[in-house]
């Protein structure tokens, strides 16, 4: 079960998320308050739940309501309710024929007391169809869009508050946004050296290829060589790697501080582990080591039938192809997300979920997740038309080559930890993989959340209180989210690893700016180091993207994340104290607006049909519960939107069904 609440308990106030700081951003939205009976079926304030939660995902709204009309309706009519299957029954049917729209019927007549239970027994089908249907993308999309738009709405205003915010803004969107938009060609300065322009329109960076080497040779020649071979794969190395003899290394990783690394390794299971002291005592092989005691504590060796020294074969392997001369994107960074990423498998609440091929598949795309990685960012590669965006067809560019590059690695002599696997099961694993490591995409957030949100809320409505993942897209998508959580770690570890990573990132960003600046292209929001505010960002960061996604996860594991999400709040007012003061006006700015972004998200056509949809019914249902949302404060804001709390500071309203002691919380659709 991946809900084990106790009765009574209660989350701390989270209040950080973007949606609960400004109650304005959905004006519109309506936001109705459960304060059902504790025993009641579809109770959110009972004892299998933490708190009185907000539903702001539309599938789970749908659900909820259906449920309230039915308990209002039992109510009424003190039918009594039936145990019997869900499905509407042949009666139904000849109710509505004998009894037509229109037609008043007296209380105490047969008629009315079997249309009342027909009624019943519609609504119990209905909730039947929507309980059993699962999160797939028309279902989830709902959330996305509505998500999208409420961050949409809040970027805006926080653009508008300064420079520093417009740049900020601008990095969210453009980072964690998958949305079609139209792209403005990359401002080139004019170079009067005929062959240095050449190669800038052709490759986009002046010969400075950030994918690899076969970029200018293709600058070039007009017939350059196919794209047959994955960019970034060494030959294979006759190395040190390859272990020849009986003994093999107690951590992977021959080290004269073996004690030292022992110790700190020891603590593998424990969130904040000093990673950087692991890269320290491993001789830089932070990873190798990492996934090897992993590998071995969880007896996944044994259970997937992977040879101890091609493990270790392939870890080296794999460590190699990580870029040393990165300052955030090397193995230190997979060996910490790994890491990360096996104490979230830990939670209490997991306990006995997933099969020891699901756990080893999450802990390989883990491991494997940023191979390769050049230090530049999707969109730079795009902008520069390099050729990896060219093969990858500028989708999840670097996800697809990180990829290509781990399993084009496995056929290595000596490196296939799989090769002991039935077929079906490696691909199995494989397919696994790609989506864990796909989903790592951080242009993919907001449909990862929305993914999860709406997979909570709606397990959450239905009553059960249960999580089964009876499924392969139910399980994917928590590994999926489980991974994600661990890439976006960094900010709730303790403080002073969370400042080296961040350090660490800024510089990486930083040097993307500085080959920008070299190569006439814009340089990318938050990459000029000449202009960023780290402190800023950090907590926009905070607010926008991670305490969202985290208290998500929260929901999902209540209560085993709560002190993750105690330093993740402890450290963003840390940065929040950090921003240092605006400067007074020195006069009057006669152009306030002139370097201002105005975000919107690009949605396709087939979206903005939907969007609208969504909009018209905020508007109707606004409309409608004017006066009840005018008459009750804003008291439920405080508790978070995106994992049960305030949806965008929706307006709390008062009783659905005049005056029906069941009210659902929820924001507008």
């Amino acid at each position: 079960m991946l809900n084990k609440n106790s009765a009574g308990s209660q989350s701390l106030p989270r209040v950080h998320s973007f949606f609960n700081m400004i109650p304005s951003i959905l004006q519109d939205d309506l936001a109705v308050t459960i304060l059902a009976d504790r025993d009641n079926m579809f109770s959110i304030k009972s004892q299998r739940s933490h708190g009185e939660d907000l539903i702001v995902t539309p599938f789970a709204q749908i659900l909820a309501s259906l449920r309230s009309v039915r308990n209002n309706l039992l109510s009424l009519t003190n039918v009594p309710a039936s145990n019997k299957s869900r499905r509407p029954t042949q009666s139904s049917t000849a109710a509505r024929t004998a009894n037509p729209p229109g037609v008043p019927l007296s209380q105490g007549e047969e008629a009315y007391t079997r249309l009342a239970t027909d009624t019943i027994e519609e609504l119990d089908w209905c909730l039947d169809q929507l309980e059993t249907i699962q999160t797939h993308r028309s279902v989830s999309d709902m959330a996305s869009l509505k998500f999208k738009r409420m961050l949409n709405k809040e970027l805006s205003h926080f653009s508008e508050s300064s420079r520093s915010g417009n740049q900020i803004s601008e990095y969210i969107c453009s980072t964690f946004l998958d949305k079609q938009q139209e792209f403005d060609l990359p401002s080139l300065r004019v170079d009067e050296n005929p062959e240095h322009a050449a190669a800038t329109a052709a490759g986009g960076t002046g010969g400075q290829h950030p994918a690899g080497g076969a970029a200018g040779n293709r600058c070039r020649s007009p017939r350059g060589p196919p794209m047959s071979q994955i960019s970034g794969v060494k030959r294979p190395l006759s190395h040190t790697n390859s272990f020849t003899g009986e003994r093999l290394p107690t951590f992977g990783v021959e080290t004269p501080k073996e004690n030292e690394l022992g110790t700190l390794l020891g603590e593998l299971d424990t969130w904040g582990i000093q990673i950087f002291s692991i890269g320290e005592f491993s001789v830089n092989r932070p990873l190798t080591c990492v996934a090897y005691t992993i590998f071995q504590s969880r007896e996944l060796l044994t259970s997937l039938m992977i040879p101890p020294k091609t493990f270790l074969n392939f870890m080296t392997t794999l460590e190699d192809h990580y870029v040393k001369d990165n300052p955030f994107h090397n193995s230190l960074h997979a060996a910490d997300v790994t890491q990360s990423t096996n104490v979230l498998l830990n939670t209490p609440a997991l306990e006995g979920v997933f099969t020891p091929l699901e756990v080893g598949g999450a802990l390989f795309a883990a491991c494997i997740h940023d191979v390769d990685h050049p230090g530049l960012t999707n969109q730079f590669l795009v902008n520069s038309s390099s050729e990896l965006a060219l093969m990858y067809n500028d989708e999840s560019v670097l996800e697809n080559h990180h990829l290509a590059v781990a399993f084009k690695l496995l056929q290595n002599q000596g490196c296939d930890i799989f090769c002991n696997m039935q077929k079906k099961q490696r691909q199995t694993l494989r397919k696994m993989v790609i989506d864990i490591v796909l989903s790592t995409d951080m242009s993919k957030h907001m449909s990862l959340l929305a993914d999860l949100k709406t997979m909570v809320e709606t397990k959450k409505v239905a009553g059960s209180g249960v999580l089964l993942l009876d499924n392969y897209t139910d399980r994917i998508q928590v590994l999926e989210n489980l991974v994600h959580c661990a890439d976006l770690s960094n900010p709730t570890k303790p403080l002073p690893l969370y400042k080296r990573w961040v350090a660490l990132l800024m510089e990486e960003f930083f040097l993307q700016g500085d080959k920008e600046r070299e190569s006439g292209m814009d340089i990318s929001p938050m990459c000029d180091r000449h202009n960023a505010t780290i402190e800023k960002s950090q907590v926009g960061f905070i607010d926008y993207i991670v305490h969202p996604l985290w208290e998500t996860w929260a929901d999902l594991v209540h209560p085993d994340a709560q002190d993750i999400l105690d330093t993740l709040e402890e450290n963003r007012d840390y940065y929040q104290s950090m921003i240092p003061p605006s400067p007074p006006p020195s006069g009057v700015d006669e152009n306030p607006q002139e370097d201002r972004i105005r975000f919107q998200v690009t949605l396709e056509e087939s979206d903005q049909e939907n969007l609208a949809e969504l909009e018209e019914g905020d508007e109707s249902v606004a409309d409608s519960r004017a006066d009840a949302a005018s008459s009750t404060t804003t008291g439920t804001t405080a508790t978070s939107a995106l994992a049960g709390g305030a949806a965008g500071g929706g307006v709390a309203g008062g009783n659905k069904t005049g005056g029906s002691q069941n009210q659902h919380q929820h924001g507008g659709m």
